[in-house]
């Protein structure tokens, strides 16, 4: 079967084509961080080591922690990453809590707008798309502002590029009914914050203090597009069925999503917010142990990649991740080959259909080498696939906003929630195989025999992967 790419609205990848051109030359001299001087050490032929606190720990220091291991969990997955993640880095893994998976629109919007409704004290937003959804007959504006009138504080951030097709009367609305709402990076240049490539992909939502979600699913109409839209002929990705994760959050870890919106909030130079209980205590609520990663351009130590390719490289079953943008650079790439040579059980699940075409020719390039390895990619055709997440060995899982690709570590704010249980685990595999099941598998003899029109068309997006 050959490949086949859906063209998107014509006017969203236009827009967004010609500000990768704009901004290109603000972009030239950045480089990804080279993870690889994180992850070098005395690892014979993988050449990695985990990231301590301070120093890089050896391969040698690395099986030093695992021996701390007592006997009957030496071989234990998820007690060998945790051992392995809390290496990583001093933020905070933080036990006690439960999650739920919410695997599209119809799950997460009714359980967003059943979390707001509730709300008692506050609700905060932060979002890349913000727009007046709507579920069960009622629009976000109108919960809001209902919200509002009871004495309920709300506080919002919204990009201004992803949220540049939202009605200026909007916001207009919230701040006359009381709520603080921020712009990120305006993108008015006598305005603006930052370069105008620098935005902010998170996804978060809190309420009460108490209620955490976050994830890939925006605050965009598209996601009351109900599975049976699958795409449509004409591959207008407006009213296709979007394929996308979000995860909800009680217990402890709800304060570090809170704190991420507050770190935004500042640097953005919002304005006071209303008195609340901001940060209410938080009593254990399960047995997942989460960690909470906000990414901003710059970071000298990308710890959400860090951590997943650690997790990859530790994997001793299976490997099993999704990307809605699946451009990961070569050093990653490569890691991801070396596992699958490994014997592991690799699986990617990426789209076929995307609101820009030229991010699925340029995966489409790089599949050979993973194939070549013994990694299962498949390819989903009857949905818009936009999901990130990942599970390894069915203890190790991430959902969150940040893409395998460039963009999430030089240009975007992004926020991922590694999350260690068996619970979560289990959720994202049946997600996984769901998505599986409705995906066509690439195999190497088919990647092969692509036409030259379609290589063509890889080589010609390759030459932008770099802003992708």
């Amino acid at each position: 079967m050959p490949f086949r790419c859906s063209l998107s609205r014509p006017s969203l990848t236009r827009r967004r084509l010609l500000t990768i051109a704009a901004t290109a030359p603000l972009a030239a001299c950045a480089t990804t961080p080279p993870v690889k001087d994180y992850l070098g050490g005395d690892d014979g032929t993988l050449k990695r080591a985990i990231l301590g606190s301070g120093n890089p720990l050896t391969r040698t220091q690395r099986g030093a922690l695992l021996a701390t291991l007592s006997p009957e969990n030496q071989q234990d997955a998820l007690q060998r990453q945790m051992v392995l993640q809390q290496a990583l880095s001093e933020a905070p893994l933080v036990g006690g809590n439960t999650t739920q998976i919410l695997q599209d629109g119809s799950q997460a919007l009714p359980a967003m707008f059943s979390a707001m409704r509730q709300a008692r004290d506050h609700i905060n937003l932060e979002f890349f798309i913000f727009a007046d959804v709507t579920w069960s007959g009622t629009t976000l504006s109108e919960l809001l502002i209902g919200k509002l009138n009871q004495g309920v504080a709300v506080n919002v951030i919204y990009d201004a590029f992803g949220s540049s097709h939202t009605p200026d009367a909007l916001f207009q609305g919230l701040r006359a009914a009381g709520a603080r709402v921020v712009t990120f990076n305006p993108l008015d240049p006598l305005h603006a914050t930052a370069s105008p490539n620098h935005r902010d992909h998170r996804k978060i939502m809190v309420v009460d203090g108490r209620i955490g979600f976050t994830g890939g699913i925006n605050l965009d109409k598209t996601y009351e597009n109900p599975p049976s839209a699958g795409v449509p002929p004409d591959g207008d990705t407006a009213h296709a069925y979007w394929r996308d994760t979000a995860v909800r959050i009680e217990g402890p870890a709800v304060a570090e999503l809170q704190k991420v919106f507050f770190g935004t909030w500042r640097g953005q130079k919002g304005p006071a917010v209303a008195p609340a209980r901001y940060f209410p205590p938080l009593p254990r609520a399960g047995d997942e142990t989460v960690r909470i990663i906000a990414s901003v351009p710059g970071d000298q130590r990308p710890l959400y990649f860090i951590s997943l390719m650690t997790a990859v490289l530790s994997a001793m079953h299976r490997v099993w991740l999704c990307s809605g943008f699946f451009i990961p650079p070569h050093e990653e790439r490569e890691d991801l080959a070396r596992t699958a040579r490994a014997g592991i059980d690799e699986r990617i699940v990426v789209p076929s259909h995307a609101d820009v075409p030229a991010t699925v020719y340029a995966a489409r390039a790089a599949y050979g080498d993973l194939l070549e390895a013994g990694a299962r990619i498949y390819e989903v055709h009857n949905a818009v696939l936009h999901s990130k997440l990942a599970t390894i060995d069915g203890v190790w899982s991430t959902v969150g906003s940040s893409n395998l690709d460039r963009r999430s570590v030089l240009f975007n704010n992004e926020v991922d929630a590694i999350i260690l249980g068996r619970a979560t685990a289990a959720q994202m595999e049946t997600i996984l195989r769901q998505d599986m099941a409705m995906a066509h598998e690439i195999t190497l003899a088919e990647w092969r025999d692509r036409s030259l029109g379609e290589r063509l068309d890889e080589l010609k997006a390759r030459l932008w992967q770099y802003w992708m």
